[in-house]
């Protein structure tokens, strides 16, 4: 997906020589959690929203040069990578900077995540599998592998967490043979957290044989 067109440039980078009362002053009037600073023209790092209020607002912007946080993007870089690189440093804007590190401009939060929104993953209509496995023992490979052999069409899969050397995946998949699908990932020792309908029905049976069961030994 080409981003280069979401590029914005409509808020003027700080420069090191800004008084923190400017900083604090455009902050108030703007939304964003972070602002871009230069010396000399050149990107040095972002000052955040919540450093900028609790700094003296007499003094300038080089008094706290230790506190700007350097992050930023290329005008190539993979619209996923973005995607991380937001997450990863808790911001709603992303300065971006060309092939000689010239800054060009930041990305909003919003804006790429609307990309997200028009992947297959999001706006096709199917069905949600959520299987973990030891951090060993799962593979890509096995996972489409289970739902191609149940016919299944695979529209997206991420790992979604991992913890105490356990791996869970979300798979999005065509409606079709779900329950097949679901049923193939506990032969291959997944454990699926996601609730489907079919064990919700088998749920509702086993609680109304044990009630008949409890009723009939009265």
């Amino acid at each position: 997906m080409n981003t280069e067109h979401y590029i914005i440039n409509d808020i003027k980078p700080f420069d090191i020589s800004a008084t923190i009362k400017e900083v604090q002053t455009v902050f108030n009037q703007l939304t964003y959690s972070h602002i871009p600073v230069t010396k000399e023209e050149v990107y040095i790092g972002c000052i955040s929203e919540n450093d900028a209020h609790c700094f003296d607002g007499d003094k300038l912007l080089k008094d706290y040069q230790y506190a700007l946080e350097p992050f930023l993007v290329r005008k190539k870089t993979n619209w996923l990578d973005i995607l991380e690189a937001f997450a990863m440093h808790t911001s709603n804007i992303m300065p971006v900077l060309g092939d000689l590190n010239e800054y060009l401009g930041y990305y909003e939060l919003r804006d790429i995540m609307n990309l997200f929104n028009d992947t297959p993953f999001l706006n096709e209509a199917g069905g949600i599998i959520v299987v973990e496995k030891g951090s060993r023992d799962y593979s890509f490979s096995e996972i489409c592998q289970i739902v191609e052999s149940n016919d299944g069409k695979i529209l997206g899969v991420f790992i979604s967490k991992i913890e105490n050397d356990i791996t869970q995946a979300t798979i999005k998949i065509g409606h079709t043979g779900m329950n097949s699908i679901v049923q193939t990932f506990r032969r291959y020792s997944y454990v699926v957290v996601s609730e489907h309908q079919e064990d919700k029905m088998l749920k509702d049976l086993k609680e109304r044989s044990d009630y008949l069961d409890k009723y009939l030994n009265m």
